[in-house]
């Protein structure tokens, strides 16, 4: 509605200023003229009535007599040149009454369109310092219609009446039309209010739609038939979507036991298969004769504890894997405990840098310890084969959150593996159970903060974690 009255209105302002002009230009086409006509007619009488004979060259002395050039000029308040068939002024009238705009000798131009011409007059218009003139060339005649000179009446085409009468036409119409913009605004207003606001709750409900809560369906009164067959169809699609959003979770868990029992039982199966060649061996050759037998049994001891130790550390890995870190709510020194859990490693080539001798955040001690420890662990596994290995691990006070990056010179990660680096039981080294960096997120996450990563393959690799103050 707004943009209508505003279409409205500039298209009718438009028209009315372009049919203001093309009147104005008619009204002083015809005045001019009108007023041709009248000076011929004079001019005619006068050389009618004069003793001279009427030819070319006594054009100057029947006009100079009784001043009748100046008489016709007062009468009809219009500055009058006389020229000659050639274009070479004759005789004009005193110019102390008008502006004067005499020219000596008419252009060739102007005197082949005017010759060319069927009526045998010719109008130029011209526009000197934004005022237009119009300017009228017309053949004298005797009786019997020889020409004898050519008539030049200079016009200035005054145009203030017809604006001032178009301004205050404008200002009135500006007037009403900004009162029904007015109004249309209000009615814009009022009538989207009532149209949109069931459309406005339909879209909170479908925004605050979420498949992991239950969601409420819509209940609508004075709506009109189409918006109750959307939350009709909204309703619908909430009581799909709760059957869909059980049987999907139902799935995710029995997919996710699926998956850790194969993952667990192969884990388990690797040390078991060395343990159980180890017994079978020790069953064929064992003498209590040999004087080795005491070695022997020590060698095939540690062979044994190598492999419980590792099948108690695949238990560890997985119980820490699947128990949430308890949310501790202790202040720490960011820090002082970043460097504590770098002091466990021995490489030289790692780096610790920070501005602040004091950064605090809340966050468990010994969770942000298992997060350093996991990543710069990481760090050092993708340094292998590097000639000159580095890694910094800095701290960070940013406006609300403290970051803690650690940045490595290493192989980097291939686009393949990025999207599969926080996943459980994802890996790219030899051993491993691939599920460091899912607890790293784990906790980072549980203590509302977020872990990312840069990584450039065989340039290296960032990875920074971010968790509030």
């Amino acid at each position: 509605m707004i943009l209508l009255v505003l279409g409205a209105s500039i298209l009718i302002f438009g028209v009315t200023v372009y049919q203001y002009k093309q009147e104005a230009e008619n009204y002083h086409e015809e005045r001019l003229e009108r007023k041709q006509k009248a000076i011929l007619e004079n001019i005619k009488f006068v050389l009618a009535s004069t003793t001279y004979v009427v030819d070319s060259e006594n054009l100057a002395p029947i006009f100079n007599e009784y001043e009748k050039i100046d008489e016709m000029a007062e009468v009809h308040e219009m500055q009058i040149h006389i020229y000659s068939l050639e274009g070479d002024l004759i005789i004009k009238s005193d110019e102390s009454f008008f502006k004067d705009t005499t020219e000596v000798k008419i252009p060739n131009g102007i005197l082949e369109k005017l010759d060319a011409s069927s009526d045998k007059k010719y109008l130029k218009k011209t526009e000197i310092n934004g005022q237009k003139y119009q300017s009228s060339y017309s053949y004298i005649t005797d009786k019997k219609f020889k020409p004898l000179g050519i008539l030049y009446l200079p016009y200035l085409q005054d145009d203030s009446l017809l604006n001032r009468d178009l301004n205050n036409f404008l200002v009135r119409m500006a007037e009403v039309y900004l009162f029904m913009l007015f109004i249309a605004i209000i009615l814009s207003f009022f009538l989207s209010k009532y149209i949109t606001k069931s459309l406005k709750i339909v879209s909170e409900k479908i925004n605050q739609t979420r498949l992991d809560k239950r969601n409420q369906k819509i209940e609508l009164s004075n709506a009109t038939e189409e918006i109750y067959a959307l939350v009709s169809a909204y309703n619908s699609m909430i009581d799909e979507l709760e059957e869909s959003a059980v049987k999907l979770a139902t799935g995710e868990r029995e997919q996710a036991w699926r998956e850790m029992a194969k993952q667990v039982a192969h884990e388990i199966k690797n040390p078991l298969t060395p343990m159980r060649l180890s017994v079978q061996s020790f069953q064929r050759n064992f003498d209590k004769n040999d004087p080795d037998i005491e070695l022997k049994v020590t060698e095939y001891s540690n062979t044994l504890i190598n492999q419980i130790d590792t099948m108690s550390s695949i238990a560890s890995a997985f119980s820490n894997f699947a128990k949430m870190p308890a949310q501790q709510n202790e202040t720490l020194n960011v820090p002082k405990i970043v460097k504590l859990a770098l002091d466990i490693f021995n490489e030289n080539y790692i780096e610790f840098k920070c501005e602040k001798e004091e950064v605090l955040a809340k966050f468990d001690r010994t969770q942000l310890i298992r997060v350093v420890t996991n990543l710069v662990k990481n760090a050092t596994q993708a340094l292998k084969d590097v000639e000159d290995p580095r890694i910094l691990v800095m701290v960070e006070d940013e406006e609300e959150t403290v970051l803690v990056s650690v940045s490595d010179n290493g192989s980097g990660i291939s686009e393949e593996n990025k999207t599969k680096v926080f996943e459980p039981k994802f890996t790219t080294k030899s051993s491993g159970m691939g599920l460091g960096l899912a607890m790293v997120k784990n906790i980072v996450e549980t203590y509302n903060g977020s872990i990312s990563f840069v990584s450039k393959q065989n340039k290296g690799t960032i990875f920074n974690v971010r968790f509030p103050k």
